[in-house]
Parts: C-alpha cells; structure tokens; sequence
C-alpha cells in the first residue's frame, strides 16, 4: 500500500488547521516503490474473537492499491519471494518464532488469453462452428466455484502455498488437515466467472495443528484513509475542520471524508495460532505477567541473485536477502526520514538505536507544533511518552517487563482478552479499549487518527486535549465490512462492479450513509 510520510501544512484562517495523514505502508520506501509485490502494506496481530482457546491471529498484507478489474493476468503472489511474520517472545528484539510461508504457480489454461473465465455450465461451440472446433466444444469453462475439482476448470492461474512454522530452531511444517494443498484464493473477477465468496470459504483451512488455520489470497484492503486530500498538498476536507474533529465526528462510525483506498484488493495472509505457541512460557500468562507481550513484525525477502535469461524464464538464486519488514503502521511511514528508510526497511529489529532519533525526537511532531504556531503544543524530548511503541513498556506490558532494546515491533500483550466486535473502539487504546491499536493491532483499528495524536503527545496527560485529541482525517471506517470469524477480512472488490467511493457522492460508508465532503 501507498503508506506514506505526509508533512503538514498550515491553513491557519477562522482557527481551522490543515493537518498531515499518513498511510499505514504503501510504497512508503524507494525501494518498494520499485518493487511492489515485496511492499509490506500492514501487519495486524490481536487476539482473536470467540470463545475456546484463546488465540492470537495474525495478518500480513502486500502489493498495494491493487485495481480488481486489472487483468488478465491479476495479481499473484511472486514465488520468488519469502513471506515472513516473526515473534520476538524473550524481549530481546530478535525472532524466536517465524513463519514462513512460501507459493508455487501454475498455469492450468496456457491457451486462453486471461488466467481466469467461467460462466454458468460452461459455454459451448454453437452448430456453426467451424473446423477444426466441432459444434459442442466446451469454449469456455463453467463459472469457478471450487479451488481444486472439477468446480475449478476455469482457474487458469493458480497457487498453492506452504507454510513452516520455526520455533527454537525446529521447523514445522503446517498442512492441511484434508491432506490437500493449501490454495489461494484468487482476485475477484466479476459474478459470471466465479463464486468468490464460495472460494474464500474453501480457502479457509484447518491444519494439522491442533487450534492452528491459515488462509491466503486477494481480500479487500483493510484499511483506509483519504489519501487524495493528502496529497493535494494536504488539502484536507472542510468537512473536518481540516484535520481537528468535532467530538460527534470523533464519536462518529461513518465516513466524513472519502477513503481514497476503498474499492481496491490486496494480497493477504492470515494465520490464527493459540496464545500457549506464542509466550516464553508455553502458557496464557495474564495481562499483568511480564511473560504476556510479545512483539510481532513481518519481512518480505528475495534470493540474492537473479539471472535474466530472455526468452527463457528468469532465475533466482542464493540466501535470501531482506527487503522490507514492517512492525507498527507508523515507523517507516511517520517518523524514519526518507533517505534513511531502506536502510530501516533492510536492517533488523534490534539494531533500531540507530534510528532512536526520528522515535523520540519526531519531525512530525515539531511540524505539527510549528504550522500551528504553537496551538498543537509538544512534549519536550526526549519523547519517553513513545517508549511503549519502541520497547517493552506499560501500558502495553505489564511493569516489570524487561524493557528490551529500542525496536519497532508491534507489541501485543496476549493476556489481554478480546473486545466484542460490537463494544470495540476504533481508538483503541486512547478510547478504553485495552485490546486495541497500540496493543497490537485490530483490522479496525483507526491507526491514521491514533498515530497523529500519539505522535502529539496525547500518552501524557497534559497534552491530551483539544486539538491534540482530536487529530483525523475524517475517515473512521473501512468501506467494507469485515468478518467476525478468521480471517476476519473483507472480500475482494468485484473486478467488474468495484466503486472507488469518491468525494460528493452518495456511499461514504459501506455503501450506505450521506455524500463525503468536497
């Protein structure tokens, strides 16, 4: 995804400020500006809902701002590269648990001119078909209903994946409890050619592993933002008071302004594991246990060297070298100076030091600060108030928890329980809500109104207040409603009826609700 630092600009007239968004991950990096299919756009860990055991689900997505209706060929993962989300459990900012999960395609359809079709029963030669295709010649497969069988004829391209789950230096292989492949869910094409909502069912699998399901595919983009406002040199909605809102519109689950990502795909992976996989402890450590916070990131990475052979198909070999990771939905984007940011993107969690200035000094804060001649006031640095989203620290970890070194993971304390869908705040944890946003990361978190109030200071209770407190976009929601269930993610945009959800139309929210504003 396009998730990128945005810098503010003044619009100080009838006391009403111009304020900065920020997007979550999309090609916030020159290197992944150039290499979209290895662009992290986000990273969720939360504690599942539902009763049972107590779960954790984590989700990584890649390949931003994907337009559903782009074929013929649509958006696969790239098998050359090694998806990774990584689980630092002792504190120390390294991984002690990783999965790894990699994909192999295939074309089942080499003669047909796009990777998927379908319609109906099938569609088949009429009588005056002429030679050498005899009339009654299946010509186009029926629609897809299915990943594997016959219900999948008409899925030209697809991919299967593996995942390993390494822990202690002991890999694991994950397989499907039916003893099949894993399959990803394809893009959504349109209604004639599949069922995709069928096939996102069909690619929700049950493992070998007791409490473990995987899912991978192209989902609806999870989150949202009025990227369009931003970048018109920040010309932020009226709507919103330019980027301070009213305690209605704070309260509000709508749209005030349009989300600029809505009606586009991404390509997701999901894992749910149980706590007791996760902790040091082998256990569900309560929320006051210095063993509960784990912190959570996720890599993407490529062989080192690629041999381009034209005609022939291009080769990749050697280690695998790191091309971006991602923990908390701000650092890179926010708060990492541009020509530092594939260094941060390359380097390792626990080498972060090096960029423990942009963490606890933010430019964007001292933006903030100085276009608003001083009416959005600062914490003076350093920032300690920005310790929790660097290290191991209350209020996210329990005191006592060995504070680790300075690192960008996304930390979630698992012995938090999880907030009813229904009850849950979008502000996560600036809305009482424990089990949110900066304690993890939920798909509905609002992290894009979280992360401009954070980095103004609003940890420290002096300087939560207006207009801090009010910082947003005036998006709230995502366009598309999200399931309650694993993977909790939203079906892809159909690739023939998707809506970019635009300013002064009807449709703001889900589809229902007023026009946003101009």
């Amino acid at each position: 995804m396009l998730r990128i630092v945005c810098s503010l600009m003044l619009f100080i007239f009838a006391g009403k400020f111009a304020l900065p968004a920020a997007a979550s991950s999309h090609r916030e990096a020159p290197i992944v500006a150039l290499d979209h299919k290895a662009d992290i756009t986000d990273i969720y860990a939360f504690r599942s809902s539902g009763g049972g055991v107590p779960k954790v689900t984590l989700i990584m997505n890649v390949d931003p701002l994907l337009e559903p209706g782009n074929g013929p060929t649509w958006f696969p993962f790239d098998p050359d590269i090694l998806y990774e989300m990584k689980i630092d459990n002792n504190n120390d900012a390294s991984e002690d648990i990783v999965v790894q999960v990699r994909f192999t395609t295939e074309q089942r359809l080499p003669n047909l001119f796009q990777v998927y079709a379908g319609a109906g029963s099938g569609i088949f030669a009429p009588a005056n078909s002429p030679p050498p295709v005899a009339p009654g010649t299946l010509i186009v497969p029926p629609r897809i209903t299915d990943l594997d069988g016959p219900g999948s004829a008409g899925l030209g391209q697809r991919q299967s994946y593996t995942i390993t789950i390494v822990k202690n230096g002991v890999s694991t292989p994950v397989r499907n409890a039916s003893g099949s492949p894993f399959f990803a869910v394809p893009a959504n094409v349109g209604p004639r050619t599949m069922d995709y909502p069928a096939l996102f069912a069909k690619g929700t699998y049950n493992t070998n592993l007791p409490d473990v399901k995987v899912f991978a595919g192209t989902t609806d983009d999870p989150f949202w933002i009025d990227l369009g406002a931003a970048f018109d040199t920040l010309n932020l909605r009226s709507a919103v008071n330019g980027g301070v809102l009213t305690p209605a519109q704070d309260a509000a689950l709508q749209n005030i302004a349009s989300d600029t990502v809505s009606g586009y795909s991404v390509n997701s992976i999901a894992i749910e594991l149980p706590v007791t996989m996760l902790t040091r402890t082998g256990a569900v450590e309560s929320a006051a246990s210095t063993a509960a916070t784990i912190g959570v990131w996720a890599t993407t990475s490529r062989p080192r060297l690629t041999t381009r052979r034209a005609p022939l198909p291009a080769t990749s070999s050697g280690s695998f070298s790191q091309i971006q990771r991602m923990g908390n939905p701000l650092i890179n984007e926010l708060l990492i100076g541009v020509g530092f940011k594939d260094r941060f993107s390359m380097d390792q969690p626990k080498n972060d030091s090096q960029f423990a200035s942009f963490f606890l000094d933010p430019t964007l804060a001292r933006i903030l600060n100085a276009a608003t001649g001083g009416a959005i006031a600062i914490p003076t640095p350093p920032r300690t108030d920005l310790l929790p989203l660097v290290t191991y620290a209350p209020p996210i970890a329990a005191p006592g928890t060995p504070a680790g070194p300075i690192a960008d993971l996304l930390r979630l304390n698992t012995g938090v329980a999880p907030t009813a869908p229904g009850t849950a705040s979008r502000l996560g944890l600036l809305g009482g809500d424990p089990a949110g946003y900066p304690n993890g990361r939920r798909l509905a978190d609002d992290v894009v109104d979280i992360s401009l109030r954070v980095v103004a200071g609003v940890l420290i209770p002096t300087f939560n207040v207006a207009p801090n407190n009010r910082l947003g976009d005036g998006v709230n929601v995502n366009d598309a409603p999200y399931r309650t269930v694993f993977p909790y993610l939203a079906d892809a945009p159909s690739g023939r009826d998707r809506r970019h959800l635009d300013p002064t139309e009807p449709g703001c929210t889900a589809g229902s609700g007023p026009a946003c504003a101009p």
